[in-house]
This record gives structure tokens, sequence and C-alpha cells, in this order.
């Protein structure tokens, strides 16, 4: 198998993420250059379909983008540890909690880096706008995380999950215009601090 991948893009650093907490090392990670445009080749979009990173290029050739549908196939291929639910009730908890973390917090700070940041203008018709009202919905999100927070150890359940990966690196790359969680949110504060000092946190960076 094939990782098409880039440093520079949060998606992809979900799948490096994932990978390292499943010690997945015989996946050949291929790098991208989304700022040449290596994306938009024909090339690149004959395999892919789309102008999207990360794509995983399966043993067969068949190709798929999209974060979650890779790191759900991995976790078939690969299934322990378990980060997708145990039995039918916790799949559903965590699927429940993993929206929750990409809608309410990690695509909307996505959006406030990609229509703020000034590097990403080369690549994005920038909307203030859009940038503040990621920024908006994104802390109405975290007060959502911090009160379940308060009650476990990390978002889904009492073990690191999908939804934890998806939360923690769209906070993190949010750094890149200078977001940073309501000091007020103290169990956000303790799970997140939890959640950079994991050794699979590097291998996102």
């Amino acid at each position: 198998m094939k990782l098409y991948d880039s440093r520079r893009a949060p998606n992809p650093r979900r799948v490096r993420w994932f990978m390292a907490e499943k010690g997945i090392e015989d996946i050949e990670v291929v790098d991208v250059d989304i700022f040449g445009g290596q994306h938009r080749t024909p090339e690149y979009l004959a395999r892919a379909g789309l102008p999207n990173v990360p794509a995983l290029e399966m043993d067969d050739g068949r190709t798929i983008t999209e974060s979650v549908a890779i790191c759900r196939y991995l976790e078939s291929r690969y299934p322990e540890p378990n980060l997708f639910g145990q039995d039918p009730a916790e799949v559903a908890v965590v699927e429940m909690w993993s929206r929750r973390a990409e809608m309410m917090v990690a695509t909307p700070l996505m959006m406030a880096v990609r229509h703020a940041h000034p590097a990403l203008a080369a690549i994005e018709t920038q909307v203030p706008e859009l940038a503040a009202n990621g920024r908006a919905t994104a802390e109405k999100g975290l007060a959502m995380l911090d009160r379940r927070l308060a009650d476990s150890p990390f978002i889904a359940c009492e073990r690191l999950t999908i939804a934890d990966i998806l939360a923690a690196t769209a906070l993190d790359f949010a750094r890149m215009v200078r977001f940073r969680p309501d000091p007020e949110l103290v169990n956000v504060k303790r799970w997140l601090e939890g959640m950079m000092a994991r050794p699979a946190a590097k291998a996102g960076v």
C-alpha cells in the first residue's frame, strides 16, 4: 500500500497519527507537494479522483481518499489497538463523538486557518468572515467537549479513539492562526496536553 501524504495539511496528519498509534510501518508514504500543485496533476487525479490528500492506494490498485475512510480501512487491516469501537454500542458512541469532533471543532478550525493564514492565500480564495465564523463555531464545540471531558479521560470512551485524533490534530493545526482553547476549559486543556505528549503525536509533524 501507498499513502499519498502532505506534511502541510491537517487531514493527512490524522492518518499518520492513527498509523503511529497502531504501529503501522509497512505502508509506503509518498509526499505530495500541494503548494506546487502536485495534487492537481492528471496523474494524481487519475489515481485519487479528486485533488485531495491523503489518498491510500490499496494492494489491488484501488485508491481511497477521505482521512476517516482511510483510517476505517486500516482499522480492518490492523485491528489492534482498537480505535473505532469494540462492540456495536461502542462503535456507535465513537461514531457519534467523531462526528461531533469533526463537525463542531475540526472542520471549523480548518476553515479558520484556510481563510486567515497569509500563506494559504496562494491556494485559497480567502473570506475573512468564514475564518471568524470558524473560530466562533469551534469555541462552542470546545465548550461542549469540555463538559464531556469532565466525565471521561478521552472524548468517546475510557481510551483513545479516532475522535481524539480528529480533535487534537485540528487544534494543533489551528496554532497557525494563534487559536488556543479558552483557558477556562480546564478539561480540554488536560486532555490536549495529554494528547500532545503521546509519542504518536510526533508522527504527524
